[in-house]
């Protein structure tokens, strides 16, 4: 009888400390798991340039001294090329009527510009503006574009990033955008630094900061107020809810972001703090 009470009470032991080792593997593989919530992105405005309030902008990009910004809007769209006083330095390239310009970037001595419904990807000469060709981007709308060292990225209006081949614009893979709480929609304009992405929200005034291979959001930059804090008293958001920020630009020479909207009077340089 004694023998049989010292194994139940071994027994019993094992089956604790199985269920506690059990508990404990789950309470670690949780913790693994846990997303994180984004950190908060600080900003510095260091200068207010001007921006023509025609442009509904969708795409921002800096080529050296020169930044390229490509406008939407049918009948209204185009390729515009500023200088660093954000004056026009050639005469811009106006889209055909029936095209609604997107989001644009330079890639290799070449510059891209996507089309909203149209499926079209204008491809030009960044020196001469010269187009060289057009290729069929397959999906249903066109947002956002960047590149990385090899790949063309796209949104298209949802939570992915689409990487494309440069040459067939053939998709390479996908990675969604997400954050503690979920995937991002209305993902929209793009820049890439410094291994990270940067995206402006549709119908939002943040930038968020991505991490380009996982998808996740890192930290989040609320630019809600930046209009005010410049002096703009007519937020353009005013006249229509879609002309919200939409166009970031990293300035290398400069070291700084220059971020502007849909029909902004403004393109406003800053520096962002707090970069993961």
């Amino acid at each position: 009888m004694y023998r049989m009470k010292y194994l139940l009470i071994i027994g019993v032991t094992i089956l604790i400390s199985a269920c506690n080792t059990g508990n404990n593997s789950q309470e670690g593989a949780d913790e693994t798991n846990l997303i994180l919530a984004p950190s908060a992105l600080t900003f510095q405005i260091i200068k207010t340039h001007t921006h023509d309030t025609t442009s509904y902008t969708e795409g921002f990009e800096w080529n050296g001294d020169t930044l390229i910004e490509s406008t939407g809007n049918y009948k209204e769209s185009k390729l515009i090329i500023l200088d660093t006083n954000m004056k026009e330095i050639r005469k811009p390239i106006k889209l055909n009527d029936e095209y609604f310009g997107e989001g644009t970037t330079l890639f290799k001595g070449k510059i891209y510009q996507l089309t909203y419904k149209e499926h079209k990807v204008f491809v030009y000469d960044a020196k001469t503006l010269n187009k060289l060709t057009e290729l069929y981007f397959p999906f249903e709308e066109a947002w956002g574009m960047t590149h990385n060292d090899t790949a063309i990225i796209v949104t298209t209006g949802g939570s992915n990033l689409y990487y494309l081949d440069p040459v067939t614009f053939k998709t390479i893979k996908t990675v969604g955008v997400y954050d503690n709480n979920g995937y991002v929609a209305n993902v929209n304009e793009l820049e890439y630094l410094n291994g990270k992405l940067f995206a402006n929200v549709y119908l939002t005034d943040k930038i968020l900061q991505i991490d380009p291979m996982t998808g996740n959001v890192l930290a989040v930059a609320d630019l809600s107020n930046i209009l005010a804090q410049v002096g703009i008293k007519n937020d353009p958001k005013k006249i229509d809810a879609g002309n919200v920020l939409n166009g970031i630009a990293y300035n290398k020479q400069r070291g700084t972001f220059f971020i502007t909207g849909k029909m902004w009077p403004v393109t406003i340089e800053l520096k962002l703090n707090g970069i993961r």
